[in-house]
């Protein structure tokens, strides 16, 4: 099934799913999604983050709820990726290490590239699952 098959892409790369809210107007109307996703494969463990999707497949933000990275590394991701991401159009995310020059290019932590990794994979995962929702019209239940 879709489902099954989007789990185990994901699981490849490390990331699960937890909660999928959908986002509605004042009318009742959807505008998108907000997907909690995991990554496994932080340094310091999981990190759990949450991001809005608009129907467009527009990253409208992403908002981390739990890391346990490396204080002066890892721990910079709130400050240093977070804003990175903030409204961006892409199908999915890659980290460079010479600077951004893409839409879908984010700037990795200087030192902390598997916290990047992970938080750029699950932030992926979370776009791949808004994009199976929104493909499946799960948003009319």
């Amino acid at each position: 099934t879709p489902d099954e098959e989007l789990a185990l892409e994901l699981s490849g790369m490390g990331v699960k799913l937890g909660d999928v809210y959908r986002a509605l107007d004042g009318n009742g109307g959807l505008l998108g999604y907000v997907v909690e996703s995991v990554s496994t494969q932080g340094y310091g463990g999981n990190i759990v983050l949450y991001l809005g999707v608009t129907l467009d497949g527009s990253l409208n933000d992403i908002s981390i709820l739990e890391i346990s990275e490396t204080p002066g590394l890892g721990m910079l991701a709130e400050d240093v990726l977070v804003p990175q991401f903030h409204q961006k159009k892409a199908e999915g995310f890659v980290y460079t290490k010479s600077g951004a020059s893409a839409e879908n290019e984010i700037d990795a932590i200087a030192g902390a590239t598997i916290t990047t990794s992970a938080v750029t994979n699950a932030v992926n995962g979370g776009l791949k699952a808004a994009q199976a929702l929104t493909e499946g019209g799960d948003g009319n239940e």
